[in-house]
């Protein structure tokens, strides 16, 4: 699992090691501008061997410095644009070093930026303010003149605990080409709208010891592979090799004209391994599915007191609530009949709905629950949480602990978290980007994968996690042009290349 770091967690792993005498600021900013260098020059080998270097009054800028003299020494034309003095120590001392080197520009002439590399030193992960107008203008200007930008920690204006662009004024529309930052991961490269503007993401290991925090980027192939992967024989030698060793996941279903959302999250559950799959649903809509469904099996459901009598079998492990349900007073019942029977229970769409609007409902999630909202059904779920202030990590951490349940707080930038704490993000930027996963259909998906990894006994935490990056990764191995009937298809791929 890859770290991520807020601010304030970095400054103090810095801070520790400066004030252990493990390393001096100075020798961190050489490793930091030695990152850039290398790090640059391996991006763009061909580059015209022309930079401009951004530097602002901190330690970012500091950086900017460091990496304005290493680019000279290897003989690079550098020019240097800092419109206000250095005003750390560390800052200083290196602004000191380039004057022996080359001049200090008040003034940024737009003319040099074309054919350039233009590196972004002006204010890294500590911001704290909108950027002003004349720093962030200097950026847009090399947009303008398509010169590639090159970020130090974080392309400046992005706060780097939320990812909300912090700017006075305007802000760019292409980003960053490349951002290289060190240790670890910040939030603001894999929450958005930053992570969308930060390019290409380069983690430069500086030599800083010691744990980096409690935040993860999701689980690893290697992790998602032990996780699906068939129990050893020494296990399954002790079991009766029977399809219910694997699970039983009831998934249920609107009326008639309704049960496509349900029937995709059936087939999603059963190709990542439950022994069976179940669609619930009333007695109208048993034709239309039966038509629709061969592995999947079928039962009549018309009322919270069937779905109590079909729970009466210890067989069923995992249910899924939501998918084209519906929001009248039958479904609302469903709702309270699933959670009443502390099953494991993935709650989407409709379920979500429901919920929001009744306290009774909601005082029942209970911590087997997995919740996977959208941006509007959390807005609607937790209507306090929606100000700009809070981040999207912040906001599914309070959610979570509100709940008392796993919450899937969906997007390119998904982030899972539990009610005792413990978040993941999963960024579906950059390498694994899948814009093309905006489809519908798609999250009924997600939920029957998260369904049938809770039917196989995954922990709600770690299936939500698991189903995350498996659905992305499915939708990244098909490619443009994905429909929502063929991620489930594309799962045994995945697994295959995985080796599970």
């Amino acid at each position: 699992m890859t770290e991520i770091l807020s601010s304030a967690q970095m400054r103090a792993i810095e801070a520790a090691q400066i004030e252990s005498g493990a390393v001096s600021g100075l020798e961190l900013m050489e490793r930091a501008g030695r990152g850039v260098v290398d790090s640059l020059r391996a991006h763009w080998p061909d580059s015209p061997l022309r930079a401009v270097i951004l530097c602002g009054p901190g330690n970012n800028g500091g950086d900017g410095y460091v990496v304005a003299r290493m680019l000279t020494e290897l003989g690079w034309k550098v020019r240097l644009w800092a419109p206000v003095a250095p005003t750390t120590p560390d800052a200083v001392v290196n602004a000191q070093r380039w004057a022996a080197l080359g001049r200090i520009e008040a003034e940024l002439d737009p003319a040099c930026l074309s054919g350039s590399l233009v590196v972004d030193a002006l204010f890294g992960t500590g911001l704290t303010r909108p950027v002003g107008a004349r720093f962030w203008k200097a950026l847009e200007l090399a947009e303008q003149a398509k010169a590639p930008i090159v970020a130090i920690d974080i392309l400046s204006g992005i706060c780097a605990d939320t990812g909300q662009i912090r700017s006075e004024g305007g802000y760019l529309s292409r980003g960053a080409d490349l951002t290289v930052t060190f240790q670890a991961a910040k939030l603001g490269h894999v929450l958005l709208p930053g992570g969308a503007v930060t390019g290409a993401l380069r983690i430069v290991d500086i030599g800083l010891e010691g744990p980096l925090g409690d935040l993860g980027r999701g689980p690893s192939a290697a992790h998602v592979a032990h996780a699906v992967a068939p129990p050893p024989v020494a296990q399954l030698a002790k079991q009766s090799g029977h399809k219910f060793d694997y699970g039983h996941a009831l998934v249920l279903s609107g009326g008639v004209g309704r049960g496509g959302a349900a029937r995709l999250a059936a087939r999603a559950a059963l190709r990542i391994g439950a022994g069976l799959v179940t669609v619930c649903c009333p007695p109208a809509a048993l034709i239309e599915n039966a038509a629709r469904l061969d592995a999947v099996m079928l039962r009549r459901v018309a009322d919270a007191g069937a779905l109590v009598r079909a729970l009466d079998d210890p067989r069923v492990t995992a249910l899924c609530l939501g998918p084209g349900l519906g929001l009248g007073a039958r479904e609302s019942a469903l709702v309270a009949a699933a959670l009443h029977s502390k099953r494991p229970i993935v709650l989407d769409a409709d379920a979500l709905t429901l919920i929001a609007h009744d306290r009774g409902l909601r005082a029942l999630v209970h911590e087997a629950c997995v919740l996977t909202p959208h941006a509007g059904e959390f807005a609607r779920l937790w209507p306090e949480l929606g100000h700009a202030s809070l981040s999207k990590l912040d906001a599914t951490l309070r959610a979570a602990d509100d709940i008392g349940g796993v919450v899937l707080f969906k997007g390119a930038d998904t982030v899972i978290a539990r009610p005792d704490g413990f978040p993941q993000i999963h960024a579906a930027l950059r390498e694994r980007a899948v814009p093309w996963l905006a489809t519908a259909g798609a999250g009924d998906v997600l939920a029957g994968l998260i369904t049938g990894l809770l039917a196989r006994g995954i922990p709600s935490s770690e299936a939500a996690s698991i189903a995350t990056w498996l659905h992305a990764e499915a939708a990244g191995l098909f490619g443009p042009g994905v429909v929502a009937d063929d991620l489930p298809d594309m799962v045994p791929d995945v697994l295959r290349r995985l080796g599970a």
